[in-house]
């Protein structure tokens, strides 16, 4: 199956804002992942071409990486998940920035299922979490996204 999954924000500051949390991608003092909600996005050698990690069961390596806020990743696991996911910051204007997360893969057998029913529904939230974390940093606000009625039962069962 083929799946394109895309977030997109807005935040009302300059990309020069964004940049600095962009470098903390991964690191202990992560301010773009949610990781005080989600499994934390980690890699053995750190955010560097080449570099495996991931966060909870999935699992990829770093393909392209550059400190304008750009940076792509290859799924390694679940098995089935073939393609890629990428985080992009982009300045709109002077005074607005697009944060973009993009999933652009092909599923092969039980990882088909697994994208529908589980792990698309998770990513969603997941990536809405992050999406709360960036603009609650920048701007001083205190927005919380609300997990829908399956998010909260597929943690429930999961943990």
């Amino acid at each position: 199956m083929k799946v394109i999954n895309i977030h997109t924000r807005t935040i009302k500051v300059s990309k020069d804002k964004l940049l600095p949390l962009f470098a903390t991608l991964s690191e202990k003092d992560d301010r773009i992942w949610p990781k005080e909600k989600w499994p934390s996005m980690r890699f053995k050698k750190g955010l560097v071409k080449n570099a495996e990690g991931g966060h909870g069961p999935v699992r990829y390596k770093v393909l392209e990486h550059d400190a304008n806020g750009h940076v792509v990743f290859e799924f390694q696991k679940p098995t089935g998940f073939i393609g890629t996911h990428s985080f992009e910051i982009t300045a709109l204007d002077t005074n607005s920035t697009e944060i973009k997360h993009m999933i652009s893969m092909k599923t092969k057998g039980f990882a088909t299922l697994l994208w529908i029913f589980a792990i698309r529904w998770l990513h969603d939230a997941l990536l809405e979490d992050a999406f709360d974390k960036v603009e609650n940093y920048v701007t001083h606000s205190n927005k919380t996204t609300t997990w829908n009625l399956w998010v909260k039962i597929l943690r429930k069962l999961l943990k």
